[in-house]
């Protein structure tokens, strides 16, 4: 076992972590429940989290590797996760909610790198999110609803 630390949500945490041990797994071991793992091969995009700022897939981040860095989950951007839950949810795009968290993560890292993506941008962006209920035109809507209020906003 070993002892890493880094910012998590905004606060220094302290976890303990076998060598081979993933992110996923401190995060879930440090009660942080919206990252979920559905394929343990990188294909789901449902343990989406923020790790300086970039989205990453935690189930393929080694744990050790997150020591002295900081770590965003959908936890830690309850704000933004409410503005952009109410478009998915206009849009019909939220049906069971499993995929939800990995797929609001990847969106809001795309709003702060590229808030004017076109259709085909959001579309490559989001490939990595699978979805069992919605289908992807619903979600493609909620994203440009998302990023136009963004913008508006900005622009205001």
């Amino acid at each position: 076992m070993m002892e890493i630390r880094f910012k998590l949500n905004g606060r220094d945490v302290t976890a303990m972590a076998e060598a081979d041990d993933s992110l996923y797994q401190v995060l879930r071991s440090l009660g942080i429940s919206s990252v979920k793992c559905g394929c343990e091969t990188t294909n789901c995009g449902l343990c989406t989290v923020h790790m300086d700022g970039k989205a990453v897939l935690s189930c393929s981040v080694p744990a050790p590797r997150c020591a002295g860095h900081e770590i965003v989950t959908l936890e830690g951007l309850q704000d933004e996760a409410k503005r952009l839950g109410a478009c998915l949810a206009d849009e019909g795009a939220e049906q069971c909610g499993f995929c939800a968290p990995g797929l609001m993560m990847n969106v809001l890292a795309l709003a702060k790198e590229n808030p004017g993506a076109s259709d085909e941008e959001i579309d490559a962006y989001m490939a990595g999110n699978l979805c069992r209920c919605s289908g992807y035109m619903s979600q493609r809507r909620a994203v440009r609803r998302y990023l136009a209020m963004i913008a508006q906003e900005v622009s205001a």
